[in-house]
């Protein structure tokens, strides 16, 4: 039993005494370099093992191995014993474990690693922490987008850990945050010595349509497109190139968003101070149209200085036209100073105002009873619009057309283009209106006819044709026509077969239309008319006198 008990406890100091001496595998061990050839390093790792490793294992990336006999170093022990007898070791692996255990404790910490590019992969880039391979992905290069990442490549720099997973050997780093981080502190720095109103040089990095952004060492300030200059500027390279040092004035700073608004045009007199003087209202100069809009043109009375013609004001006779079809950019034109808003900073002009009114001078060389001659431009259900001197119209009415025919029907004998006389009858300025006639060209027949002859005048007509309805009668050229109960008082005489053609009757006239150009006649008012002064002059029924001695005592009586 004693000797059975003391092999026992041989046996287990002895397999204590191997498991303390001999490492476990897949742990990291120290070695010395006892030699170097064939391009690998042989290395004791003591307990009776050596094993071998590739030189580039001890370099960095682009660089030489930097390792020689009698170094001290760690290796990660693969196996204890390969087939060559000697234990599989690799510096590589120890790095990377060592550098997991410093990488770890780093992002814990949110403190930076420094690490180098070296090498191109899809969508960034690889990095070297030490020992560990990280991913750098393009966007998390710079702040902005880096068209040649050479000279970055194998330059030790700082990184940020934006997220690690050592079970699947992910690391994803950041350079843009630590420039980021730096670029603040810069900026903060840089704004707290800059105030509102100062004056201060920058270099032109960008330029945008809307600006361009100006370096002022360390800090972007934007200098907006209304800030360059007092006039307009239609592209900020007009006056701007990148690269350019340029003096600003800082004209606002938002200290939350670290936004720096800057002016060139604030470093120079503003013009608008002496635009009352210079520009007085009613005085005419002559100025280079900047830009066309819908509305009306904008014209440079000077640097800084623009008016608005609006499309009202462009011309006397072009009411509906676009006004670029009126003027160009870059054209010169007398315009007229309307009015000047200096509070709003804005000034009307006018363009025609510097053009006779044309209505005026129609009025003057063409007076009321002038005979024109012009083109049919248009015609409409009112009338016939005639082309005149200085681009402008005319307009005949339909009752100016003709004397005996109706407006409506006498317009069906004209066409657009026709070139036609007529009477200048009215000129309105202020309503820029000209009115026409036509008809004035010839005499008014029935103004002839009845000259003289007013509502209940007696005339003398000649029956010209019998009809059922009536009679028609003619009267100085002029004819009308006497319906059947206006024939008689009496009801058994209003018969129209009793007249002859020939004969002359004599009629009360009861309307003189001009409209209709009509006489309204009427043998039984002149016969009640006469029946009335009858018994005005010889009688009243009350005296006992018959009517047919009334009528014959007033017959005698004229006799």
């Amino acid at each position: 039993m004693c000797a059975k008990a003391t092999m026992e406890e041989f046996e287990a100091l002895l397999n204590e005494s191997l498991a303390i001496d001999t490492p476990d595998e897949g742990s990291v061990v120290k070695g010395k370099v006892i030699a170097i050839e064939a391009g690998q390093a042989i290395i004791d790792v003591g307990y009776k093992m050596e094993g071998r490793v590739d030189l580039k294992e001890f370099a960095n990336p682009g660089e030489a191995p930097n390792i020689a006999v009698g170094d001290e170093v760690e290796v990660y022990l693969d196996r204890v014993e390969n087939a060559r007898g000697e234990a599989s070791i690799s510096r590589e692996k120890a790095r990377r474990e060592e550098a997991w255990d410093r990488l770890e404790k780093a992002y814990a910490a949110e403190e930076r690693v420094e690490g180098a590019i070296f090498g191109r992969v899809k969508g960034g880039f690889t990095v070297d922490l030490g020992g560990a391979v990280a991913f750098l992905p393009g966007s998390q290069v710079d702040v902005r987008p880096v068209r040649d990442a050479g000279p970055l490549m194998g330059l030790k720099q700082p990184f940020q850990i934006l997220k690690m997973d050592r079970r699947r050997g992910n690391i994803v780093v950041s350079r843009r945050a630590i420039l980021e981080e730096s670029r603040a502190e810069q900026r903060a720095e840089v704004i707290a010595n800059l105030t509102e109103g100062q004056t201060v040089e920058g270099v032109v990095k960008n330029i945008t349509e809307y600006g361009a952004f100006v370096d002022l060492g360390g800090v972007d300030g934007l200098l907006h497109v209304t800030d360059m200059a007092w006039r307009r500027v239609n592209h900020p390279s007009e006056i701007l190139s990148i690269g350019e040092t340029v003096k600003v004035q800082v004209v606002k700073i938002n200290k939350e968003t670290h936004r720096i608004s800057l002016g060139m045009k604030q470093l120079q007199a503003d013009p608008w101070d002496t635009v009352g003087s210079k520009f007085p209202i009613g005085s005419v100069h002559t100025g280079r149209v900047t830009n066309i809009t819908d509305y009306g043109a904008f014209v440079e009375l000077e640097a800084g200085v623009e008016g608005l013609v609006h499309v009202s004001e462009m011309s006397w006779t072009k009411k509906n036209v676009h006004p670029g079809k009126i003027v160009s950019t870059s054209q010169e034109v007398d315009v007229m100073v309307l009015e000047i808003d200096e509070a709003k900073r804005r000034v009307s002009l006018g363009l025609k105002q510097t053009m006779r009114n044309p209505w005026e001078v129609f009025a003057e060389t063409h007076p009321v009873g002038t005979v024109i001659e012009g083109e049919v431009k248009n015609i409409t259900e009112f009338g016939l619009f005639v082309g005149l001197e200085g681009d402008i119209d005319g307009m005949v009415h339909l009752s100016d057309i003709s004397w005996d025919t109706r407006g409506e029907e006498a317009i069906q004998d004209f066409r657009k283009g026709d070139v036609v006389k007529a009477v200048v009858q009215e000129v309105d300025i202020d309503k820029e209106r000209i009115s026409l006639s036509i008809k004035a060209l010839e005499n008014d027949a029935m103004a002839e006819a009845v000259e003289g002859v007013k509502r209940g005048s007696v005339i003398t007509v000649t029956v010209t044709a019998i009809e059922d309805g009536g009679i028609e009668v003619e009267y100085n050229g002029m004819k009308s026509f006497i319906r059947r109960s206006d024939l008689a008082r009496d009801r058994q005489d209003q018969r129209p077969e009793r007249f002859q053609v020939g004969d002359h009757v004599d009629v009360r006239v009861t309307n003189i239309d001009t409209k209709t150009r009509r006489l309204g006649l009427s043998i039984k008012a002149r016969e009640i008319a006469e029946e009335k002064e009858a018994v005005e002059q010889y009688g009243s029924s009350d005296s006992g006198a018959s009517l047919g001695d009334i009528l014959g005592a007033a017959l005698k009586g004229r006799g």
